[in-house]
């Protein structure tokens, strides 16, 4: 090699720093996209909380949160930086990872390179990782930060283990316990890792040895060896620390409603998806299009030969893998196998089948055996390094190529989501996305197609369900809207999705009349949300025309509490008034006289919601 490259590219320092430039290149287009409408707005842009940036508070709540189904209070963190940083500038949030992921291909490559002595094969796989179009999902989506910052401290962690091993002391022990803590904590996705270094301590550490050096042709290992009962031991600490975060991961996703039942999803058909899944990975690794952001479950697809094939080309890799007794291509296909069984799909969590984001650790394992098997494969049959080169650098480029078309699909939502529609099928969670785009433009007329075609393809969808129900809404049809609201109440999971279809629902009720009915939902929609105002508002009022003035005094002071204005003391004092406590209700005028700007238009505004 060192007579087909310049000396200075035979730096590894140099090497690396190529990876970082190559990489911040090809993701520089991500700085002018703007935030998805998928989990960004929970994460960032409508989260108060990240919102407020680095508080006492913020950060407190970070560390007890269990939003968006994880614990993940490292991401949290980072993301109220960013937005200490930039504030809702979208640009700095998708720059920063960018930044992360470009030093995690310096780090894979660091890591690599410093356990095998090999630059070029360690180059190789940073290279892959870098550039492979899979991974834009987790560069070009700013709610994926997690993804990048678990991987960055676990590769942090797997590097500081090789100078654990070299010497072994309780201090160095320590300092890869916290770095896997701190991956715990960014996402759980990492839990694997004690598995990961029992991976490493076979190859490339070679900790223990299952046949001798002569045998494998190589010279005496340079750590200690040790056998597998005791190296298994090692990590027990490790893995007690799973323990915690996989209770405190389950914790959050049954809190937010986020893990199906087995009773939806058998186990059965959770196995046959996985196969499956595990077999269409290896696909996308070797030709990666038709990448989307949601590849929906769909029970209805899975075929008997479709699950066959799968199975048979998993048990054929494996065989052969076995049977070339190569240790790198050992690692590498159980590092695949290994790491991706929190995601996928034994717990389902979510409605997604598979995912691009989930194949950003596993296929690190992937890359290690395709680099190290094609580079063994060309020194044994005397292939030329400037032709191994030329074919590295054709690949590379043809990855970049398409990484850069990938990214491109995230320039804004309505492309994306017009995307993940022509590259999947009856994908409703698409469809629900080019509606919320448009509607997103003011156009509400084209938006309205798309979400009856994803409640066409799933009845129970509860995105499209409320915005089909206001849209009925909106032209009168009460009945129609109700009955959508109905459907959203009884599938959804998510709080504030079923306080607004209930309160909705109270709303549509009143209108008609029925305002038992009405004062049964604006209760539900305050026990599901005690902080909607709207809903106390018209759990008063309903109380109120009911006859039950204590009820309705005890509403509008849960209002007051939530936000003081003219329109909640107004209610109060009408109340207190209908209740015989006229000194209470002089009191509560007399302060919203002091609280509005125009008191008899608040008046006004009263009558419409007392007597609708």
């Amino acid at each position: 090699m060192s007579s087909s490259f310049p000396s200075l590219f035979q730096r590894p320092l140099v090497v690396g720093l190529t990876l970082i430039a190559i990489s911040l290149a090809l993701y520089d287009p991500v700085g002018h996209h703007p935030f998805v409408n998928y989990d960004d707005e929970s994460y960032v842009v409508d989260n108060a909380h990240v919102k407020d940036g680095l508080t006492w508070q913020s950060i407190k709540w970070a560390f007890t949160a269990f939003d968006e189904g994880n614990w993940h209070p490292v991401t949290w963190l980072s993301h109220m930086l960013d937005c200490q940083l930039f504030h809702l500038n979208p640009a700095g949030h998708h720059y920063m990872n960018a930044v992360l992921h470009a030093m995690n291909a310096a780090l894979l490559f660091w890591v690599l390179y410093s356990a095998t002595g090999f630059l070029w094969r360690s180059w190789m796989v940073a290279a892959l990782f870098a550039l492979h179009p899979i991974n834009v999902e987790s560069v070009a989506w700013v709610a994926e930060r997690k993804n990048l910052l678990s991987l960055f401290f676990l590769l942090l962690a797997l590097g500081t283990y090789g100078w654990y091993a070299n010497k072994p002391r309780v201090s160095r022990y320590s300092v890869v316990a916290v770095l896997f803590a701190l991956g715990l904590m960014a996402k759980p996705q990492v839990i694997t890792f004690p598995f990961i270094l029992l991976l490493w301590d076979y190859w490339p550490l070679r900790r223990i040895r299952t046949q001798s050096a002569a045998d494998e042709g190589i010279d005496e290992p340079q750590f200690k060896t040790r056998s597998w009962s005791w190296l298994l031991l090692e990590k027990l600490p490790l893995f007690a620390m799973c323990v915690p975060s996989a209770i405190l991961t389950l914790r959050a996703q049954a809190a937010e409603g986020a893990v199906t039942s087995f009773k939806r999803y058998s186990l059965s058909f959770r196995l046959a998806n996985a196969v499956v899944a595990y077999a269409k990975y290896i696909g996308k690794a070797l030709r990666p299009s038709h990448l989307s952001l949601m590849y929906p479950y769909q029970p209805a697809a899975l075929t008997k030969l479709q699950i066959a094939l799968s199975v048979l080309l998993l048990l054929c890799i494996t065989l052969a893998v076995v049977t070339a007794r190569k240790r790198y291509l050992i690692v590498g296909w159980l590092w695949f196998l290994g790491t991706l069984v929190p995601m996928i799909g034994l717990v389902q969590v979510g409605v997604q089948s598979m995912a691009d984001r989930y194949a950003y650790l596993p296929f690190i394992g992937l890359f290690i055996a395709v680099c190290w098997g094609v580079a063994e494969f060309a020194e044994r049959h005397g292939a030329s390094y400037k032709a191994l080169a030329a074919a590295s650098a054709i690949m590379l480029l043809a990855l970049a190529f398409a990484s850069h078309q990938q990214i491109g699909y995230w320039s804004d939502n309505l492309t994306l989501w017009s995307h993940a529609a022509a590259v999947t099928t009856d994908n409703y969670v698409a469809e629900d996305g080019i509606g919320n785009s448009l509607l997103a433009r003011g156009d509400l007329e084209q938006a309205m197609p798309h979400f009856r075609t994803a409640a066409a393809i799933r009845p129970t969808d509860t995105i499209s369900n409320t915005n089909l129900a206001f849209y009925k809404l909106q032209h009168n049809d009460l009945a129609g809207a109700l009955a959508q609201y109905k459907t959203v109440t009884e599938n959804a999971v998510d709080s504030r999705l079923r306080a607004g279809a209930f309160l909705n629902m109270g709303l549509i009720e009143d209108k008609l009349g029925n305002t038992a009915a009405a004062r049964n939902d604006f209760q539900t929609a305050v026990n599901l949300r005690p902080r909607n105002i709207r809903a106390w508002i018209g759990l008063g009022s309903t109380a109120q025309r009911l006859g039950d003035s204590d009820a309705a005094i005890q509403a509008y002071t849960h209002a007051i509490a939530v936000q003081p204005t003219d329109v909640t003391y107004l209610l109060l004092a009408g109340a207190l008034q209908q209740n015989g406590q006229s000194d209470k209700a002089a009191a509560a005028v007399k302060t919203a006289t002091q609280l509005s700007d125009n008191i008899q238009q608040t008046r006004e505004f009263i009558k419409t919601l007392v007597n609708p």
